[in-house]
């Protein structure tokens, strides 16, 4: 399939000369790391300013043992194939943490879901006295910590697709939230979920599987593996244990027992009760009911995730940066009550459009565009007789969207898009929208519900 062959780590980079590929959060942790390990770092990036050598100079492979590669770093850059080319080892960042770590893994992935999935079960964790610790692909460096990480611990490790790429480990917990169709504009389809179910290949029957019954996709990675398998989803399970909610859509199942009301879920959408449900399966054998239960009634989300920043004028502001897909965007949608003005946009991934085509039709009061894909998009919606206005600029496109709305009424940024037009990462973009909200409230002299 084209993939990268992932390479074992040596049990110690000590005195090895590593090229660590990519400085964003990830390799200032693999960084980290080296300096423990008392290895001799050199410092590749794109951006020169927090790097000693460019992506582009391939004489870095005459002067090293190795190379860490970020996820953040596209597998088929020259350096890299060339490294690989030439015999000279090309390691993972998650396969060195997942080979190290002392402490039995929960690695929970997924097309969406799988930031909120991960704290949910750090926080039901937490609540019943386990100590744990959280990293991986939410933004908090791992590598660095093993060191640290007593066999007594338990790691809840949020993993992409991309550090999925170069493993030849799987946690002894393997979560799937969903398979759905998302960064086509680096993978292939076929490449996209065989990269997803990796996360299961290297289990053993000791180990244990958590899968969503209504997602055929996700569902199909319990044919490689023989750990035990553990259910959730929405309707009635056919498998003998899951998490679930009843086919009435009243009553939260653990296993075949009632232990809330669906209402008593305090974050909004059915794409979040998934979530939900997943956290429960995750933590059965670990956390006991009423504990698990509790977290459910009172954790209200995870930042840039359908974020309520506040409202002005009655007027809700809510912040959902973290949908860069199309599919993210509609779940957005779909979770937010009555009417709403949408500002979407960023930089295409080349996934379809066409499943927000009845929601915008019917939902959604106005649609303003910015980023990248503003001008091909404002197109395709004009095309399906959706107006659409090409605001250009994100600080344009939320003036038009908050001056479009009335009380009682919601603007939603949920862009479907990356951010890495303009912005270094989706939390970025999110912050921009928090401080738009800040300005617009007080150049009316208002501070609303902020």
């Amino acid at each position: 399939m084209n993939l990268p062959a992932p390479v074992e780590a040596p049990e110690s980079f000590r005195d090895q000369r590593i090229a660590v590929v990519g400085l964003g959060i990830e390799g200032r942790d693999v960084l980290k790391f080296l300096d423990r390990e008392c290895a001799h770092s050199i410092l590749v990036d794109e951006n020169p300013k927090r790097a000693t050598r460019s992506q582009a100079d391939l004489t870095i492979l005459d002067e090293v043992d190795g190379l860490i590669a970020s996820q953040g770093v596209h597998h088929r850059v020259p350096l890299l194939l060339e490294a690989e080319r030439r015999g000279i080892p090309v390691y993972g960042p998650m396969q060195i943490c997942l080979e190290r770590c002392p402490a039995p893994v929960i690695g929970i992935t997924g097309s969406a879901g799988k930031t909120t999935t991960a704290t949910l079960v750090h926080l039901m964790l937490q609540a019943a006295g386990v100590r744990c610790h959280l990293g991986g692909n939410i933004g908090r460096g791992l590598l660095q910590q093993i060191p640290d990480i007593s066999a007594e611990e338990t790691v809840v490790a949020e993993i992409s697709h991309t550090q999925l790429l170069r493993t030849t480990r799987s946690p002894q917990t393997a979560a799937i939230t969903n398979v759905t169709p998302n960064h086509l504009d680096q993978f292939s389809w076929e490449q996209y979920q065989e990269l997803k179910h990796r996360i299961v290949d290297y289990q053993s029957p000791r180990d244990t599987v958590v899968l969503p019954f209504n997602d055929p996709l996700a569902a199909a990675a319990a044919s490689r593996t023989e750990a035990s398998q553990r259910w959730f989803g929405i309707g009635t399970p056919s498998m003998p244990w899951s998490s679930a909610i009843r086919s009435d859509g009243e009553r939260v199942l653990n296993g075949d027992r009632p232990v809330m009301d669906v209402s008593e879920i305090r974050i909004p959408g059915e794409h979040n009760l998934l979530n939900a449900l997943a956290a429960l399966a995750i933590v059965a054998d670990r956390v006991p009911d009423e504990v698990a239960v509790d977290v459910l009634r009172t954790f209200s989300g995870v930042p840039h995730r359908l974020e309520l920043v506040g409202e002005v004028s009655g007027v809700r502001f809510i912040n959902d940066s973290i949908a860069t897909t199309p599919e993210r965007t509609l779940a957005g949608l779909r979770a937010t009550r009555g009417p709403l003005h949408l500002m979407m946009g960023g930089r295409d991934k080349n996934l379809p459009l066409d499943p927000l085509l009845d929601e915008l039709k019917h939902h959604v009061r106005s649609v303003t565009l910015f980023g990248e894909s503003a001008p091909q998009w404002t197109s395709w919606l004009k095309r399906h007789g959706i107006g659409a206005t090409n605001a250009q600029t994100f600080e344009s496109a939320f003036d038009c969207a908050a001056g479009h709305a009335r009380s009682g009424e919601t603007v939603l940024m949920s862009p479907g898009g990356t951010s890495f037009d303009a912005y270094p990462n989706f939390e970025a973009r999110g912050q921009h929208f928090r401080d738009l909200v800040g300005e617009w409230a007080g150049s009316r002299g208002l501070r609303g519900d902020l």
